[in-house]
């Protein structure tokens, strides 16, 4: 039996998102509450899954809304919510999830190996920092961006966290940073 549980969305049939650093991804602003993003995203992306209670940390699953050229389902973005400031952290789906650019860099369903080189040029460009969590992901604090990897069947794609400056140091630590231990579990769809 066939499913869509490993399918990789067109470049052209991702939504397409601005991404200013430690300010917003696409609609989505750090520091929002659930409701807020609900609204931002309305008509795009429908939460899901939610854990957690208004004002506390938690998380909310955000599936892409029926499209007639994507007829894939799960999970488009992961938001991560913290209980002092409201929208903290948005991972990316690399199979579904928004195309989010930085200076030209197209950050998700990339290559790992390859957009790690890019992210490294980008930052030594700039005189910015490249961290590594203990799983080898590349992360700029002073972005505010960690590259993960998600599995998409028999490959794996780019996954970008990009998180609140709340949250951005030690954002590549997996035991002491602020990213929830639910994220650096997530490596499939």
């Amino acid at each position: 039996m066939a499913t869509d549980v490993w399918d990789v969305l067109l470049e052209s049939q991702r939504l397409h998102w601005s991404f200013t650093p430690f300010e917003r991804v696409g609609p989505m602003e750090f520091g929002m509450t659930h409701d807020e993003v609900q609204s931002a995203v309305q008509g795009v992306l429908a939460a899901a899954t939610r854990q957690g209670t208004p004002g506390d940390d938690g998380w909310a699953d955000f599936w892409l809304e029926p499209h007639p050229d994507a007829g894939l389902s799960g999970p488009a973005v992961t938001a991560y919510y913290d209980g002092t400031i409201g929208l903290a952290g948005i991972a990316l789906n690399a199979l579904r999830g928004p195309q989010v650019i930085l200076q030209g860099m197209r950050l998700v369903g990339q290559t790992p190996s390859r957009l790690e080189h890019e992210f490294n040029d980008y930052l030594v460009a700039r005189d910015m920092e490249l961290r590594y969590s203990q799983h080898a992901d590349p992360c700029c604090p002073q972005l505010g961006v960690l590259l993960r990897a998600q599995r998409a069947g028999d490959v794996v794609l780019s996954r970008p966290v990009v998180v609140a400056k709340a949250w951005a140091d030690r954002c590549w630590d997996t035991s002491e940073g602020c990213i929830p231990q639910r994220e650096w579990k997530t490596f499939q769809w």
